[in-house]
C-alpha cells in the first residue's frame, strides 16, 4: 500500500500492539543481559543489589507488556511492582532458600533474602518504566494527530 492508505494501516491497534510487543521483547532481552552482567561483574555490595533490584522490576514490567501489549502503562506498572513486592515478601519464608539449593539459577528470580530497601527500589524501577512508557505513548499519539504529508 502507498500514501494515506499505507499510513492508515500503520495506525491500527493491532499494528501498535505488535510494535509494542516487539519493542518489549528486545528491551527485555537487553534488560536481562544487563541484569546478568551486573550480577556477575559487580562485586557483592549495595550498588549491585540496588541496580539488580531495579532491573528486576523493569524486566517484569517488560514481561507484562510482552504478554499483554495492549495493557495500559499504569496496569503494567501495578502488576510489575506487585509481583516484585510479592517475590520480596516471599523471601521472608524459607521457600526461596530451598529453591535456590535445589536449582541455583532460581536465586536470580526468587532472590536470597528479604531487604526492605528493595521495596523502594522496585517502586522506583517500575516508576521509571511507567514514565518511559507514558512518554512513548504520548509521543506516538502526537505523531498520529499530525497531518499526513504526501
Amino acid at each position: 500500500m502507498s500514501g494515506a492508505a499505507g499510513a492508515q494501516q500503520e495506525r491500527t491497534p493491532r499494528v501498535d500492539a505488535r510494535r509494542r510487543r516487539v519493542a518489549a521483547a528486545v528491551l527485555l532481552a537487553a534488560t536481562v543481559a544487563l541484569g546478568l552482567a551486573v550480577h556477575y561483574a559487580l562485586p557483592d555490595g549495595e550498588f549491585g543489589d540496588i541496580v539488580g533490584a531495579g532491573l528486576y522490576t523493569v524486566a517484569v514490567y517488560l514481561g507484562v507488556v510482552l504478554l499483554a501489549p495492549r495493557a495500559r502503562a499504569w496496569t503494567a506498572f501495578a502488576l510489575a511492582v506487585a509481583w516484585s513486592f510479592a517475590v520480596e515478601l516471599l523471601q521472608l519464608t524459607e521457600l526461596p532458600a530451598r529453591a535456590n539449593e535445589a536449582f541455583a539459577p532460581a536465586r536470580l528470580v526468587l532472590g536470597s533474602g528479604f531487604d526492605v530497601r528493595d521495596l523502594l527500589v522496585y517502586a522506583l524501577g517500575g516508576g521509571v518504566m511507567l514514565g518511559v512508557d507514558l512518554a512513548v505513548t504520548r509521543s506516538r499519539a502526537r505523531r498520529r494527530r499530525a497531518p499526513l504529508v504526501p
